[in-house]
């Protein structure tokens, strides 16, 4: 999540007024995390807020790098009434081309924190950068469209992109005929999830990596709802999605190896603003993960998951203690023991996810 205090230290602030319950500037969430961990030098640049992500992200050299932007990219003040709005400004949106994102996942209950016009000011932005977004669009036949993607010869890596009223998203942001918006999740139901069957079967190609991302459930908590469950092994089974893209939580979930695709429940935030908040403590969302998922050049098997732990610290993304790691590794394998999968700690210090 880029917006909010995260914008405000970053070169070109939106104007920082907010219309929360508890706070009326942005720069409150700046001084926050001031208090907790020290001042940070402002302005940043456009590369400060990754940090030590950049080096990692430079060395892999993924293939694709996709993630959920719960912020919208604009200077529009037509909030909605919903106590929490993001936004970051159009020309911060630089940071975003710094990290080599390739694809925004758009389906979620903030982008459209700013009204219509906000959306389509984001839209705009990511279009102008270079940024393929997914999950929301100018109405609802591209806000349901996938996001195509040539990775090898004959490959491709297709993502679909949904938000669930469970997250919080409104009903009624889907988008319509002439109207801009999200593609709206409104049940986790069998037929549901045999409709999103049918979209990625009319598509996908044998030798297509398919991504079905979904913004579900609440922001804190581990239990994984049933209806979570056999939503996703519907989609693994029949129509061999190869990951299920799980978000919303502020921290990370289990994760299950299930049959020859994966299912991430909660993946957590890579960024927030969330520093010196207090409340919340026993989940440590400042501690975070870069989920690197590896394809055979061959195939669409997937062999394995590795996981990057980083901490969030002056609104940037630093190394992790190995006490930090450490409680990272033992909560995830925790809480993925019950999927049938393990997660443990390499000497490298990078997480693996293994079927047990």
């Amino acid at each position: 999540m880029t917006g909010r205090g995260v914008d405000q230290i970053l070169r070109y602030r939106s104007d920082p007024r907010i219309h929360e319950p508890m706070a009326s500037c942005a720069e409150e969430y700046v001084q926050l995390a001031e208090r907790a961990n020290g001042p940070i030098p402002r302005p940043v640049n456009r590369d400060y807020i990754w940090g030590a992500a950049l080096d990692e992200l430079r060395l892999a050299g993924p293939a694709l790098y996709v993630v959920n932007l719960e912020t919208a990219i604009t200077r529009s003040e037509d909030f909605l009434t919903k106590g929490i709005n993001y936004r970051m400004s159009p020309e911060n949106a630089e940071c975003l081309a710094a990290a080599g994102i390739d694809c925004c996942i758009l389906a979620n209950n903030h982008v459209l924190d700013w009204g219509e016009a906000g959306l389509i000011e984001t839209l705009d932005v990511l279009e102008k950068l270079g940024i393929q977004a997914v999950g929301a669009g100018r109405n609802i036949i591209s806000a349901q469209a996938p996001a195509v993607f040539e990775v090898g010869e004959n490959r491709r890596v297709i993502v679909f992109a949904f938000a669930s009223v469970t997250s919080g998203t409104p009903e009624n942001w889907a988008g319509g005929e002439n109207r801009a918006g999200v593609n709206v999740l409104r049940e986790l139901s069998d037929a549901s999830a045999l409709r999103i069957v049918r979209q990625i079967t009319q598509l996908k190609r044998p030798d297509d990596i398919v991504i079905v991302s979904i913004h579900w459930g609440p922001n804190w908590g581990y239990f994984v709802p049933q209806a979570q469950v056999r939503f996703a092994h519907c989609l693994i089974d029949e129509a061999n999605v190869s990951v299920v893209f799980g978000h919303s939580s502020h921290h990370a979930k289990a994760i299950e190896r299930y049959r020859k695709g994966l299912i991430l429940y909660g993946c957590g935030d890579f960024l927030n603003d969330y520093e010196g908040i207090t409340g919340r403590e026993k989940y440590r969302d400042d501690l975070v993960l870069l989920y690197a998922l590896g394809f055979d050049t061959s195939s669409a098997k997937l062999p394995g998951l590795e996981l990057v732990p980083f901490q969030i610290r002056q609104f940037q993304l630093i190394r992790p203690s190995k006490d930090d790691v450490v409680w990272i590794q033992r909560t995830l394998h925790r809480e993925s023991r019950p999927f049938g999968t393990s997660v443990r700690l390499q000497p490298s210090g990078r997480l693996l996810a293994e079927s047990n």
